[in-house]
C-alpha cells in the first residue's frame, strides 16, 4: 500500500472529467495535490472540491514554455499525474490535419513534455511516481481512431520503455489504459459505447491502480481482456473483426 500522507501529487489535467475525480481521490488519501490544466477558471473550481490541501497551476501542456514554468513553480513533488489529453473520432478518409496535430501535441508531446520536466530530478534522488495514461484503443488500430490510437499508443511504448529503464530502482511508473469514459470528449463519437464508464469510476480503477506495485492496469476488465486477446491475433482476423 503506498503511502499518501505529506506527498505532493501534480496532476496535469485536473480541470475536469478523470483528472479532477482522481485528484478528489489522491486528495482524500492524504496528499497534497496541485491542479494543472490550460482553463485557471475550471481548476479554480476544482479546488473548490478537493477533501485535502490544493493549489492550482494554470498550464498548456502544448507549450513547453508554459511547462517548464509550472513545473518550476510547483517545486519537488513525489508523483505526477498526466491525464491530460485531446480527442476527436477520425477515419482515415477524413483527415483533418489541425485535429490530429492537437491529438499529438497534448496526448503524445504534451506528455512528454511533462515528464521532461520533473523525470531527471526524480531519477537524481532516487525517488518518484509517474503515472501515465493510456488507453484500450492504444493496443490495435481500430476503424475511426485516427490520432487518438496513434498517440495513445507512443504513450503506452514510453511508460514501457520507462518503467524497463526504472524498475528496481526508487522511481516507479505506472501506465493506467481505460475504455471509454463518459466526458464532453466521448460525447463527440456517434457510435456505441456498451462499456462507457464515469469519471468516477475510471478515477477509481486508477487508483486503486496507484496504490500497488503493479505495472499496468487496464479496464473495464472484459473489453480489456478482448483488446489484449486481439493482439494475438492475425492481421487479417483482426481487422475483419474490427470492421464488423
Amino acid at each position: 500500500m503506498r503511502e499518501w500522507s505529506g506527498k505532493r501529487y501534480w496532476m496535469v489535467g485536473a480541470s475536469e472529467g478523470l483528472g479532477l475525480a482522481l485528484a478528489r481521490l489522491v486528495s482524500g488519501a492524504g496528499a497534497e495535490v496541485i491542479l494543472s490544466a490550460r482553463h485557471e477558471p475550471r481548476l479554480s473550481e476544482a479546488m473548490a472540491t478537493m477533501p485535502g490541501r490544493a493549489t492550482i497551476l494554470p498550464c498548456d501542456v502544448t507549450d513547453a514554455g508554459s511547462v517548464r514554468a509550472a513545473a518550476a513553480a510547483a517545486g519537488q513533488v513525489d508523483g505526477v499525474v498526466v491525464t491530460a489529453g485531446a480527442y476527436w473520432p477520425m477515419r482515415a478518409q477524413d483527415w483533418d490535419s489541425p485535429r490530429v496535430i492537437e491529438m499529438a501535441e497534448v496526448n503524445l508531446t504534451g506528455t512528454l513534455r511533462v515528464v521532461g520536466a520533473v523525470l531527471p530530478a526524480m531519477v537524481a534522488r532516487n525517488a518518484g511516481h509517474v503515472v501515465l495514461t493510456g488507453a484500450l484503443a492504444g493496443y490495435r488500430g481500430r476503424p475511426g481512431s485516427i490520432g487518438h490510437a496513434a498517440t495513445k499508443a507512443a504513450v503506452m511504448a514510453l511508460a514501457e520503455a520507462m518503467h524497463a529503464d526504472l524498475r528496481g530502482t526508487g522511481v516507479t511508473v505506472q501506465l493506467a489504459c481505460p475504455g471509454p469514459i463518459r466526458t464532453r470528449l466521448s460525447e463527440r463519437n456517434d457510435f456505441a459505447m456498451p462499456f462507457l464508464m464515469t469519471a468516477e469510476q475510471a478515477a477509481q480503477e486508477m487508483f486503486e491502480l496507484m496504490c500497488t506495485d503493479q505495472f499496468r492496469k487496464a479496464f473495464p476488465m472484459l473489453p480489456s481482456w478482448l483488446v489484449r486477446a486481439g493482439q494475438l491475433l492475425p492481421d487479417w482476423a483482426w481487422f475483419g473483426m474490427a470492421r464488423r
